[in-house]
């Protein structure tokens, strides 16, 4: 190798093992920002899905409704932050007057946290993996409406944790039987055909249709659970 390739390289390494640990002490100044804000919220349900969803469609009006309904029952709503699902959630918590939290994160594309979150609880993240935490750690239940990969992301991941015993089991809902249907029929006809996952993980989550089914099956879940925070 020429040497003054090799010095560049090494050079560059040295720069980059040196930014590495200077980036654990942001990830830690997350967590702990995190951790602080949210422990004083109390009991919280995570709304998830898409960021395109417009105004006044299905889904966004479906979405407030929910948060409302939740709200109403002393629930707090925890969003991403954003906009189309997350902003109509936001909304239906601020509507009454329940605790509307949005944990944003900084994307070329979705930068700006919506309005509807409470001024004392707006987070902002740089690393996905740090918000994830914050959203299993401090959510009671988790309402998955139709959204693309970050939904997706969201719903397995809590799967995954669920399944695998990392938190308790939590009451978890996929709104919209025919946006979902199909994604069922994959893990139904291929995923457990296969032997890859087990009957009973596909009762890790339930299907619905409308607000009213939301809420009865968060008050049901926790009629007979203690509500705290998942590890």
């Amino acid at each position: 190798m020429n040497a003054t390739l090799k010095t560049l390289k090494e050079r560059h390494w040295k720069e980059s093992q040196a930014h590495s640990s200077w980036q654990i002490f942001k990830i830690m100044a997350e967590f702990v920002e995190g951790f602080e804000a949210l422990s004083k919220i109390g009991p919280c349900i995570s709304i998830f899905g898409s960021a395109r969803t417009k105004p006044g469609t299905r889904y966004y009006d479906l979405s407030a409704e929910v948060a409302r309904r939740l709200s109403e029952e002393g629930f707090g709503i925890i969003t991403g932050g954003g906009p189309g699902i997350m902003e109509a959630a936001n909304q239906g918590a601020m509507q009454t007057n329940g605790k509307s939290v949005g944990l944003n994160i900084d994307l070329p594309f979705e930068q700006r946290p919506n309005e509807y979150i409470d001024k004392d609880k707006l987070l902002n993240f740089d690393y996905f993996f740090v918000r994830k935490v914050m959203f299993t750690k401090y959510s009671q239940g988790f309402v998955m409406m139709p959204g693309g990969f970050g939904t997706l992301d969201e719903f397995f991941e809590v799967a995954t944790l669920i399944q695998t015993e990392k938190f308790k089991q939590m009451p978890m809902v996929l709104v919209g039987r025919k946006y979902w249907q199909g994604l069922i029929n994959w893990l139904e006809d291929v995923m457990l055909a296969e032997g890859n996952i087990n009957p009973e993980d596909l009762a890790l989550f339930e299907i619905v249709d409308n607000a009213e089914e939301v809420v009865s099956y968060m008050l049901d879940y926790y009629r007979t659970r203690q509500l705290a925070p998942n590890f």
